[in-house]
């Protein structure tokens, strides 16, 4: 069993504090993400969003960011992206079109699923697009308050080490989730991935980096009863650091068109848009925090 996170001090909470990121994830990958972005910033019922760089609503997203009078409201981080995973609404690397870095399928986009990336892609060539992903944020004058991973793609002992790495040398916290060998193998991983992950994560930890405890996604799968979802999902946060993504899009014609899903996404905007839903946060007792102020105390320290 792993011991309390350490970050709790570093940032004011006990040990037995459920603090937690409430996180929009996907902004900029279409124009309906973007519009779902505007309605978030007003009702500041999220701590952070991650935009998407490659994808082609990003300008438009990094536009109203620096126009919105209260887009300091949200931390905002880089969500970067290795996977294309619509069949008819793709994007490619910035940093690397060359097929022979493993980071394109046949069609010439990003692969669709993690699985190939993981197995094709070179770290070297994934290390150089994640760095031109975060340079391409910053020079759009996004204040980045952190990093993390579409699809979790990242999530892998060939690439952690690089995404590490850049995290320490932005001074951007770099979301991972802690866990010994035995909650890796659960995950899926082989024994020796599983010992792998568990020790660069121990080693992570040890040089003063956050990590996370828990993670929770609502439903892309089931659209109804979001409210029950997300108020059963706040009481099952355990102590320590949860990040609690979901994927907020407005209803539009290019939504439906190109995602399956994109009743779920609907319906996370809703929700978080909703005086229910504040009300649910306020009786859950969980602390809500956002990037910032782990990112502050990752350089402070």
């Amino acid at each position: 069993m792993l011991k309390p996170n350490p970050y709790l001090k570093r940032l004011g909470f006990a040990d037995t504090d459920r603090v937690v990121v409430l996180h929009a994830d996907d902004i900029g990958m279409c124009q309906s993400t973007v519009s779902a972005y505007a309605d978030l910033v007003a009702c500041g019922s999220v701590s952070s969003v991650a935009m998407m760089t490659p994808c082609s609503w990003f300008p438009a997203a990094a536009q109203l960011y620096r126009d919105h009078p209260h887009s300091a409201r949200l931390d905002v981080g880089v969500h970067l992206t290795l996977t294309s995973e619509w069949n008819a609404f793709r994007w490619r690397p910035i940093a690397n079109t060359d097929p022979g870095a493993g980071l394109l399928d046949r069609e010439g986009f990003f692969h669709r699923l993690a699985a190939p990336v993981q197995a094709e892609a070179q770290p070297e060539a994934v290390e150089r697009e994640m760095q031109a992903q975060i340079e391409t944020a910053l020079a759009a004058g996004l204040d980045l308050t952190h990093m993390d991973s579409h699809m979790l793609t990242l999530f892998h002992p060939r690439f952690l080490p690089a995404y590490f790495r850049l995290g320490q040398a932005y001074g951007l916290p770099a979301f991972m989730l802690r866990g010994d060998r035995n909650d890796w193998r659960r995950e899926g991983l082989n024994e020796a991935e599983a010992a792998e992950l568990a020790a660069l994560t121990e080693q992570v930890e040890a040089r003063g980096l956050p990590l996370f405890d828990s993670f929770y996604a609502m439903s892309l799968s089931e659209h109804e009863g979001r409210l029950e979802e997300g108020a059963q999902a706040l009481a099952n946060c355990p102590a320590g650091l949860t990040h609690f993504v979901i994927h907020p899009c407005a209803d539009t014609p290019e939504l439906r068109a190109m995602a399956p899903d994109w009743r779920s996404r609907v319906a996370d905007l809703a929700l978080f848009t909703s005086e229910a839903w504040s009300q649910a946060v306020a009786r859950s007792g969980v602390k809500v925090i956002g990037y910032r102020e782990i990112r502050d105390a990752l350089r402070a320290g």
